[in-house]
């Protein structure tokens, strides 16, 4: 057996050479529109279904429990992000399909992800709403929802969805390295970032605004059609060379080994990891729980709709502050961006226990989205400063990666559970009881995630080889 047919050997080949089929052409608009246009249709999913679909059903199914029942679906979910894009990366790295490397995988994990949004739908035109749980403890609660059939497929079709989303974003991630020449990376990069933007931007106020008053079935058929039709334009619509020859299999074993990066000998790598760790440990701790929060807090009953206009706006006010964040970190230094980003919306974030309207909370949002755009738009170039090797630089980037998806995995269930500690009030109302979740709950949230932001600050003042 030769060298390169052993398995254990595989992973340190060099992959066999795909040439971009755009190599030395002038993209066109046309053909960054096609190359970046999954992108929308993968946000504009997340922004309907995380921040106006997925709390309403919750409050709907879940009456009684609705903020442990959401952290438990949010954590859940984040584990598909977890784990997916290490497998399906390495998996579409050595695809021999004829259609190219990237597309089959994608266009798998859409089928995949569609399959997923039918699921919740019927599951939940068909529930009913769940009695309260009557534990006291969050393990006890969480066996209660899992115990009722309909929650129970409402949970597993939302685990799909995940599952598929991430089979097809983990391709797709590949995509630009492989198609698009390092000098003109930089476009393509903005063009995805604008389709970040508009992605969630058009979900998010689409669903709260434009359809808030239709039923469900019709928001899922919306979200499905935008993501099946968006996402064949760039499945259709790019052009990948096939693998000339197959490559070795992968030793999972040796691979899984491979991904430990040794914080002693790459400590700047590991601090930059922890810190965009705290940093989104805040972040998805706040989040998931904006539709309640405006319940419970503001006073509003039907809150997709100012949910809505905070997402818009924050993003708004994101992309703004990601551009002029990212010429700022070129003059004065990356940290310095960071420092007064995370001091900004650390502060913010404490004065959101004090908003008590809708203009307060927008305004607050301003500030918020201001501050966290400047923070995202050095957060990728810290990551690429202080990989260990450019080399192995995907593998390393997804490394990196899980510093996102491992929070988002523990915030939810944990913000969760604090809300629901500090208790909650039943009270009569003429369409059933109306349930009110306490103040000082999402106080003490808001101080997590005030302490998380403030120590990914503090924290990154360890990273020595960038200024």
């Amino acid at each position: 057996m030769s060298a390169t047919d052993d398995p254990i050997l595989a992973e340190d080949l060099e992959l066999p050479a795909a040439p971009s089929p755009y190599l030395g052409k002038a993209l066109r608009a046309s053909d960054h529109i096609k190359i970046s246009a999954y992108w929308f249709a993968t946000n504009f999913l997340w922004g309907a279904l995380l921040v106006i679909m997925l709390p309403g059903e919750v409050k709907k199914m879940v009456p009684y429990d609705r903020i442990s029942a959401l952290g438990l679906l949010t954590g859940l979910g984040a584990f598909a992000a977890l784990v997916v894009p290490l497998v399906v990366g390495a998996l579409s790295d050595r695809c021999a399909s004829p259609y190219g490397r990237r597309r089959p995988y994608m266009a798998v994990g859409v089928g995949v992800n569609l399959i997923g949004l039918i699921m919740m739908c019927l599951a939940f035109v068909f529930s009913k709403p769940l009695p309260p749980s009557g534990s006291h403890n969050y393990l006890g609660t969480i066996a209660f929802f899992l115990q009722n059939p309909t929650f129970l497929i409402y949970t597993f079709a939302y685990l799909i969805v995940n599952l598929g989303n991430n089979i097809a974003s983990a391709a797709y991630s590949g995509v630009i390295p492989d198609l698009i020449e390092q000098e003109h990376r930089g476009l393509a990069s903005g063009y995805m970032a604008l389709m970040t933007q508009l992605g969630t931007l058009f979900g998010a106020v689409g669903c709260g605004l434009l359809l808030g008053k239709q039923p469900e079935a019709v928001k899922y058929a919306v979200v499905c059609g935008a993501l099946l039709l968006v996402a064949l334009i760039t499945i259709l619509g790019i052009k990948e060379t096939p693998l000339a020859i197959r490559p070795p299999k992968i030793h999972w074993p040796r691979y899984v080994k491979s991904l430990w990066i040794d914080p002693k000998k790459y400590p700047d790598f590991a601090w930059v990891w922890i810190t965009r760790a705290l940093v989104m440990l805040g972040f998805y701790s706040v989040i998931p729980f904006i539709n309640y929060y405006f319940v419970d807090v503001i006073g509003i009953e039907k809150p997709d709709g100012p949910a809505s206009e905070l997402t818009g706006i924050l993003l708004v006010a994101a992309a703004i502050s990601a551009i002029y964040g990212g010429i700022l970190s070129d003059r004065i230094g990356r940290k310095k961006v960071v420092y007064i980003a995370n001091v900004t919306i650390a502060i913010i974030s404490i004065s959101f226990i004090f908003c008590r309207t809708i203009p307060q909370v927008l305004v607050a949002g301003v500030i918020f989205g201001l501050g966290f755009g400047a923070y995202t738009s050095v957060d990728w170039a810290l990551g690429t400063d202080v990989l260990p090797s450019k080399k192995n630089a995907g593998k390393e980037m997804a490394v990196w990666h899980i510093s996102m998806t491992l929070p988002q995995a523990i915030a939810a269930p944990f913000a969760g559970e604090l809300i629901s500690y500090f208790g909650k009030t039943v009270k009569p109302g003429p369409e059933g009881d109306i349930i009110h979740y306490t103040i000082p709950g999402y106080s003490a949230v808001f101080i997590l995630c005030a302490l998380c932001f403030a120590m990914g600050a503090y924290l990154l003042k360890n990273v020595r080889s960038v200024r």
